[in-house]
């Protein structure tokens, strides 16, 4: 395969695998849950781009330790399961290597938004008993109401901050 059509592909890989990080975020703060179809698709893309540099098989191997200590943490109470199957498809998305900072960048952004979650907890009125019309209203409400009762966080969207910045870092090439 020729050096223009190597990069081509790993572009499609990223801009797949950034749509359904996008994907997986959104449907994670609207519902709590995350797409199964979305963490595949990551999957398939980080596989096409270890295909690429030729480290596909301990890309894997990583990604089956992450998913092990993300499945304790799911046991613990921790994670959500279909935060376990996100993570490790992040982790096929950079070279093995680069996993450990992947995994520090995702608990530094979960880290932040539990104090995110926190502050605007004691910080926003408590949602009204009247419903708002608009689906993003509706949202926005039961979050007030997530945030008041301690509620579970939508910790994908620190897993998809976590793997935006590794990527930045290796400049979407890895």
């Amino acid at each position: 395969m020729t050096e223009s059509a190597v990069s081509w592909l790993a572009t499609i890989a990223w801009l797949v695998a950034l749509a359904l990080l996008a994907l997986a975020a959104a449907s994670d703060l609207a519902s709590r849950i995350v797409p199964d179809r979305a963490s595949l698709g990551i999957a398939l893309a980080g596989a096409v781009l270890r295909l690429q540099d030729s480290t596909l098989a301990p890309a894997v191997a990583v990604a089956l330790v992450v998913f092990g200590a993300a499945l304790i943490c799911w046991h613990r109470g921790w994670l959500g399961g279909g935060d376990v199957k996100l993570i490790a498809a992040a982790a096929l998305l950079v070279p093995p290597g680069r996993v450990p900072g992947l995994v520090a960048a995702i608990l530094l952004a979960g880290g932040a938004l539990a104090l995110i979650y926190l502050a605007l907890g004691a910080l926003l009125p408590a949602p009204t008993a009247s419903a708002p019309s608009g689906r993003l209203a509706r949202i926005a409400r039961i979050e007030r109401r997530r945030m008041h009762h301690r509620g579970p966080l939508p910790y994908a969207c620190a897993i998809v901050a976590g793997t935006l910045y590794t990527a930045a870092a290796l400049g979407m090439r890895g």
